[in-house]
């Protein structure tokens, strides 16, 4: 899945000037960026994004610039057989084919980047079509065309603001996935605990009702409270969260199930990965954290 966040806003932002946006349409063996992600060029140098980690940038810049000042659209391949890998410096093993298109009604069109961006708000993903033989794009289908899905953005919702939140907050925001914590008791919920983090002291239920979780999202319970915990997790698996979690030894959870019981049905139930995270043998805040943040990674890239 590939991350274009930044590029979507940047070109937004940069509406009414010349740009050239690059997609990386294949990739084979150990290419560095995924399918579909993207680069965006403005006409005076400033780029946003990635299509190969800082291997090929250069050369698709270069290309990128003849582009916007009236060049056609172009494809180009870079692999480690190839002289050209070499010379733009891919020599990881991998190989990739990159599209450059300018933003134009007869390429990209910018409108295109407010209908991903409105997709995204409401909780949807949207596939955009492109003829790699015109390099013209849009969101009717196409025969033979790249199609590029873009799904609505990561989220985190954790209930409980314990120790563990804080960490798992920090690397929720590393890893670009906005969060929210969620907690009735104001003592625990405070911006000196969590920095640059959205709080919602509302009920776990009503908050996570409100919030709307998709499939992007996960939601992860850690007040080891059931009354707080509970209510957040039937909010989540009622609403078709595509991550969701509860803190606790396996024992607990097998006191939750039980609980859960009156609310859910066994196959909703089975949805809760408790205890949260990976096994990693983890010991103490940090460790529990890395290891739910595993979790919910492989979780949001392999929706069941």
């Amino acid at each position: 899945m590939a991350d274009n966040d930044s590029v979507i806003a940047a070109a937004r932002s940069w509406a009414g000037v010349r740009m050239a946006l690059a997609t990386v349409v294949s990739t084979w063996g150990s290419a560095p960026r995924p399918r579909g992600s993207h680069l965006l060029v403005h006409e005076d140098g400033r780029f946003e994004g990635s299509v190969s980690g800082g291997c090929v940038e250069a050369d698709i810049m270069a290309v990128a610039a003849e582009v916007i000042a009236g060049a056609p659209f172009a494809l180009r391949r870079y692999g480690v057989a190839d002289a050209a890998a070499w010379e733009v410096g891919l020599p990881c093993g991998g190989e990739i084919a990159v599209m450059v298109q300018p933003v134009a009604a007869h390429g990209f069109d910018p409108a295109l980047f407010d209908a991903i961006a409105a997709a995204r708000g409401e909780g949807k993903a949207l596939e955009v079509a492109t003829d790699l033989t015109t390099g013209c794009s849009s969101t009717d289908p196409l025969p033979d065309a790249f199609i590029n899905r873009y799904e609505p953005p990561r989220r985190l919702l954790i209930v409980g603001a314990v120790q563990i939140a804080q960490v798992l907050a920090g690397l929720a925001r590393e890893l670009g996935i906005a969060t929210v914590v969620i907690d009735p008791r104001g003592r625990f919920l405070t911006p000196e605990r969590f920095p640059g983090v959205t709080l919602d002291d509302r009920w776990p239920d009503e908050a996570v009702e409100a919030l709307r979780p998709d499939g992007a999202t996960a939601v992860v319970t850690l007040s080891h409270d059931p009354k707080i915990d509970d209510a957040a997790l039937i909010a989540a698996l009622r609403g078709g969260a595509g991550y969701v979690a509860a803190l606790g030894s396996r024992k607990s959870h097998a006191a939750r199930r039980a609980r859960l019981a009156a609310d859910l049905t066994d196959e909703q139930i089975d949805r809760v990965e408790g205890p949260a995270g990976i096994d990693i043998g983890a010991v103490g805040p940090a460790e529990i954290a890395l290891s739910i943040a595993a979790g919910m990674v492989r979780a949001l890239h392999d929706p069941r």
